[in-house]
């Protein structure tokens, strides 16, 4: 009996954890957690105050997303299938859901002590589901202003966890974050082009052929190597061995982007693996980073 009540349990939440995008929000936690590592703060209570409050509105924050983009996602083949899109939830439901998940948050960061990262997690929301949200249908640009939003949840970390500002650490952080979150954005592009111009929503690939989005992509690439080995120079890495796999990782990333354009064929697949690639770089970034102030 608690089998079967189990296996019916699940098809009632997947709906709920894809209007999250939980691997996302969850990403967006790991990366409040390296700011509050980076900082030297010693409070398990405080880290794990911080880390509930950014991925509580990190989710709700993607599940009003959705609630937003309702229209143009049923467009598009790469989100047509989202809950609300494809007729499993309600848009309303999807809207109070986001907007619980959102209270949650911010009540769960107010315990931090922090009024800059309670503030900060303000910001990241308006400028995600306000700025963002608005001047995507307006520009195939809007991810280069509005990058900044991944840079954020290293400085919630660093601020709830005590950091100061200015601190050349975190803003080499920040700066890194930056610069991968517009690749990161520019590689769906590469990958589903053909989605956003179908939803009538300005697309790079209207501006651009596949072959100069290639070569341009590899120029943000180039240039999160470059902003990843400058947190070596300001000393964020400290142990030598650490220092050796951020090179070794960071010529990995390099290597790909090699690969990506070095090819005599577009190739969708290629785009996407590329995109993957691109997240377990900064993963692998953010553990070697959190790795080196703990030991």
């Amino acid at each position: 009996m608690h089998n079967a009540g189990a296996r019916r349990a699940v098809p009632l939440l997947k709906p709920y954890l894809e209007l999250c995008k939980v691997t996302l929000s969850f990403f967006s936690a790991l990366s409040a957690a390296t700011g509050f590592i980076l900082a030297g703060a010693n409070s398990s209570i405080q880290i794990i105050f911080t880390i509930t409050g950014v991925f509580f509105l990190a989710c709700g924050s993607c599940a009003l997303n959705q609630y937003q983009e309702r229209l143009t996602d049923a467009l598009m083949d790469r989100t047509k299938n989202r809950p609300v899109p494809s007729g499993r939830m309600k848009p309303l439901h999807a809207l109070y859901f986001s907007l619980i998940l959102l209270l949650m948050g911010f009540s769960t960061l107010d315990f931090t002590g922090s009024l800059s990262a309670f503030l900060l997690g303000a910001c990241a929301v308006v400028l995600y589901n306000g700025v963002y949200t608005y001047l995507k249908r307006k520009t195939a640009f809007a991810s280069v202003p509005c990058a900044v939003i991944g840079a954020i949840p290293p400085a919630i970390g660093w601020f709830a966890a005590g950091g100061k500002f200015p601190d050349h650490h975190i803003l080499a952080v920040c700066f890194l974050f930056y610069i991968w979150q517009i690749t990161h954005f520019w590689l769906l592009f590469l990958s589903h082009g053909s989605d956003y111009e179908k939803a009538g929503l300005p697309s790079l690939t209207n501006l651009f052929t596949g072959r100069q989005l290639e070569r341009i992509v590899f120029i943000w690439l180039f240039a999160t190597a470059v902003a990843t080995l400058l947190t070596s120079l300001y000393g964020l890495f400290t142990s030598r061995v650490v220092n050796l796999l951020l090179f070794a990782v960071t010529i990995w990333l390099i290597w790909n982007g090699v690969k990506l354009v070095g090819r005599k064929s577009e190739n969708t697949f290629v785009y996407r693996a590329a995109f993957n690639k691109m997240n377990t770089y900064i993963l692998l970034v953010m553990s070697l980073l959190s790795i080196d102030r703990v030991i």
